[in-house]
Order: C-alpha cells, then sequence, then structure tokens
C-alpha cells in the first residue's frame, strides 16, 4: 500500500468531520483497517529486519513508518470523535475495530522489545569498547595493597562513533 494514497482522506482540521451516515462509518473503517493493516506490515517488516541485524534497512522504513502513524492517529481520533454515532449507526463495527486494535498494540509491544533489546546491545558494545580502550590507555600499577589500580574514569580519551549504519 502507498501511504500518500491516504492523504486525502486524513483531515487537517483540529475537529474530526462527523460520521452521519453508514457509508461515512464504512469509509472510515475501511481507511481505519487499511492504514493499520499498513503500519503492521511495516513494523513486522522493521522488527524482522533489527532481528536480523539489518538495521540500515530497518531504518529505511522510517518514513513510511511515519507517514502511516499520523493516518493512523487521524483515524483514531477521528472515530474516538464519533465513538457515539458508530455505536448508533454501526454497532457490528466496534468489536472488531477493538479486537484489531488489541492486535496491532501486541505486535507494536513486541516491536519495541526488539528494538529496546538491539538498543541494550548496541549500548553495551560501545560501553565494552570504550572500557577496554581506557583500561589499554590507563598505566598498569598497583596500588598500596598491592591490586592493579583501575583506570580513572576522568582520565579516558573520548570514544569517536561513527554513526553510519
Amino acid at each position: 500500500m502507498n501511504a500518500s494514497a491516504h492523504a486525502p482522506a486524513v483531515q487537517t482540521s483540529a475537529t474530526p468531520a462527523p460520521v452521519t451516515t453508514a457509508t461515512d462509518a464504512n469509509e472510515l473503517t475501511a481507511h481505519y483497517i487499511e492504514v493499520m493493516d499498513s503500519l503492521l506490515d511495516v513494523i513486522q517488516q522493521e522488527s524482522d529486519l533489527v532481528r536480523a541485524g539489518a538495521l540500515s534497512q530497518a531504518s529505511a522504513l522510517e518514513q513510511t513508518k511515519t507517514e502511516l502513524s499520523r493516518f493512523y492517529i487521524a483515524d483514531t481520533l477521528r472515530l474516538r470523535a464519533n465513538r457515539a454515532q458508530l455505536a448508533q449507526i454501526a454497532p457490528e463495527m466496534m468489536p472488531e475495530l477493538i479486537r484489531r486494535h488489541n492486535d496491532f498494540r501486541a505486535l507494536l509491544q513486541i516491536n519495541l522489545t526488539v528494538l529496546a533489546t538491539a538498543h541494550a546491545v548496541s549500548e553495551g558494545i560501545v560501553r565494552g569498547v570504550s572500557g577496554e580502550l581506557a583500561r589499554k590507555a590507563a598505566p598498569q600499577t598497583y596500588g598500596a595493597s598491592g591490586l592493579a589500580n583501575a583506570p580513572d574514569p576522568r582520565a579516558a580519551q573520548p570514544l569517536a562513533v561513527s554513526r553510519m549504519l
């Protein structure tokens, strides 16, 4: 799905357009489900790429993910603003929307866990490299107790990291 294909359906005003007919309700829910499914696909791709260590490919999904997120939030706000009308016009849609939203939240939680794990691993690697460089740069001496002195953290050289993936 092309994220820009959803641009005309997104409201830019502060007040979402009211849902007054069954057609409006069907269009809104269909758009919401389409955006959510597309966003789920992108999030799943991102999780798979991060797990595989393909971080540069995962970061290439950022723009698509951002655009789809905007559409998702706009549709969510419109659904929330029209909750009472939707319950009257199309009550059968609400359980399906709630189920899909819960599935979305579960996958999003998995994605956040994958990203947090990747962040923790990369931070651990950088800290390990920094500590090893500081240890090698410090003079190897013994203290009064006969134990090796730990390197002074203030004497450590800065570590330059290339952010290119």
